[in-house]
């Protein structure tokens, strides 16, 4: 049992870990972000091109609810297919996953971007046939000092 403990803590400390971690906490709130934009921003647009329609509310209903006529009391509540909540979804997480590609296309770029200089500043030094020829010379300066 102190071996297992052991390892997982070795796991735990280690830093790909840790990291991950992080990630996750960022993860949630750039999602909280990304929810906020697509409910408050971009599905308003939607609905107006589509005439208002919110996809949420479209279902299929398998059987009515029965409802008390004198107290408007639900007796038995409705069963329906809710496809349009389905829907609504799917299109959330295109939206998402569509906004985490362009922000990690953009972290991408700005990465290349530093890395770029920097291999562009490293002296360039001789190519590998002149290499070759160099060690050709050598050698044959060796055998014929013999």
């Amino acid at each position: 049992m102190k071996k297992f403990f052991s390892e997982f803590k070795e796991f735990a400390m280690k830093g790909n870990v840790i990291d991950m971690a992080v990630g996750v906490i960022i993860g949630a709130a750039f999602g909280k972000i990304v929810t906020s934009l697509v409910n408050d921003i971009i599905m308003p647009g939607v609905g107006v091109l589509t005439g208002g329609a919110n996809f949420s509310e479209y279902k299929y209903v398998l059987k009515q609810a029965v409802i008390d006529g004198t107290t408007q009391e639900v007796i038995t509540p409705e069963a329906a297919i809710t496809w349009g909540a389905f829907v609504q979804t799917i299109v959330d997480f295109l939206i998402v996953a569509f906004c985490i590609f362009m922000a990690i296309k953009f972290m991408n770029k700005l990465k290349r971007q530093k890395e770029e200089p920097a291999a562009e500043e490293a002296p360039a030094g001789p190519s590998q046939e002149e290499l070759l020829t160099e060690i050709r010379d050598l050698l044959k300066a060796q055998n014929d000092k013999k």
